[in-house]
């Protein structure tokens, strides 16, 4: 990452905050019956989605935060409506090379974007840093605390699950930033995560898990993220109850209205529009928590749990607990000390070291990676199924994100 001084970092952030060209009126939400009743579970309510007005639809008093991220924010930029701000943002960045306006452009859209969700629905928004700093401790650090900086009390800073994300985000909660930890797919993973980050919120990406069960013939796919997400949030809230603030666990990638119910309880829904539609339309207002619930899943004839390491989503082992904790008390350095660690430690399947080849196989295969190439080496115990499915999710982000920087490099010329 090319360095940018402390004179242009200034600018940008004026920039930003005296941008006339974007404001919101702020809306006037009205209760709603349906969404107290979850929200009396103890679920914190969220909208997933960029679109001010797809969100406009759905706010109500109970909710109290947006969430954005490389696809969505790509969403709204490719709808033109940022165009002729692009080409005046520029002006400020044009001493930079073209790699770097490129990066400041897309910061400067971020922030702004959030800004303008800030104003008008008067909660929360988690913004996510650009995927070139996934593995960039300094990056993730700089760029989180430049977020920070520019909305403290609006702004929640997205770090992906990686070994340098798990540092970089733990060098932000230090500095009092808050971080939305992204981008997890099971128990153990947020059991690093909350061992060595200690981050306000993370996730699980539930949905994805169900569709990599059924979409690869493993089993029908019901319940897999549902038992996961809960199985996190125990593990999770175990790991953190002493802290000054617990982490808090999100259910996210949320795919039907179902979901409402089966999750009812968990800390923080971050919900599609589309997903509160129809929970609104189809349940009814009776809501209880199911935060120990253990729900059953149900395998294809001849599908061994243990062997497909099915069962890694939810259950957290002691060698892994032993990790999580070591990030912790000896926090390392880099991004490949924390990969060295795993191996020595028996959780090498947890940051695997696998080839440009394989990078390439998983883009290709988008963002549920095809089971069968990679299930001798998860038999094998080197890669596993959550790990996949960050990777996967990971490289979607970058190819959306990449999508969102050649529409600036257009622009800009």
């Amino acid at each position: 990452m090319e360095k940018v001084n402390d004179d242009m970092v200034s600018r940008i952030r004026n920039y930003i905050l005296e941008n006339e060209d974007f404001k919101e009126d702020p809306i006037e939400p009205v209760s709603d019956p349906f969404w107290q009743s979850l929200r009396s579970t103890g679920t914190e309510l969220w909208l997933d989605t960029g679109d001010l007005d797809e969100a406009s639809k759905s706010w109500t008093m109970e909710m109290t935060a947006l969430t954005t991220n490389n696809t969505l924010l790509n969403n709204e930029i490719q709808k033109g409506i940022y165009d002729d701000f692009i080409k005046k943002a520029d002006e400020i960045v044009k001493e930079l090379s073209l790699k770097q306006r490129i990066m400041e452009i897309a910061f400067i859209l971020n922030a702004i974007h959030g800004i303008r969700l800030v104003q008008k629905f008067g909660g929360m928004v988690s913004v996510e840093l650009h995927t070139d700093l996934s593995h960039d401790i300094e990056g993730i650090v700089s760029y989180g605390k430049r977020f920070h900086d520019i909305n403290p009390g609006g702004f929640i800073i997205k770090v992906p699950y990686t070994a340098a994300g798990l540092l970089g985000a733990r060098l932000l909660q230090q500095h009092n930033v808050k971080v939305n930890f992204t981008l997890e797919f099971s128990a153990r993973q947020n059991a690093l995560v909350a061992a060595c980050v200690k981050p306000a919120y993370l996730n699980v990406f539930l949905g994805r898990l169900n569709a990599y069960v059924s979409d690869n013939k493993l089993g029908d796919g019901k319940y897999i993220g549902e038992r996961a997400t809960i199985a996190s949030q125990r593990i999770v809230r175990s790991i953190t109850k002493d802290n000054d603030e617990p982490t808090r666990q999100i259910a996210a990638s949320l795919r039907s209205g179902e979901q409402l119910v089966l999750l009812a309880g968990i800390d923080v829904f971050t919900i599609p529009p589309k997903v509160a539609r129809e929970g609104h339309e189809t349940l009814d207002q009776n809501f209880s928590s199911k935060i120990n619930e253990e729900y059953p899943v149900a395998l294809s004839d001849g599908v061994d749990s243990r062997a497909t390491g099915i069962d890694k989503l939810w259950d957290v082992s002691e060698e892994e607990l032993e990790f999580a904790q070591s990030l912790d008390v000896n926090t390392p350095q880099t991004g490949e000390e924390v990969q060295n660690r795993a191996i020595k430690m028996g959780c090498g399947d947890m940051f695997p070291d696998l080839s440009e080849d394989d990078f390439i196989t998983l883009a290709t295969d988008g963002k549920i990676p095809v089971h069968k190439r990679w299930e001798e080496m998860i038999r094998k115990g080197g890669l596993a199924i959550d790990t996949l499915l960050n990777i996967a999710g990971l490289l979607s982000f970058t190819s959306d994100q990449q999508a969102l920087d050649n529409r600036i490099a257009k622009i800009i010329g």
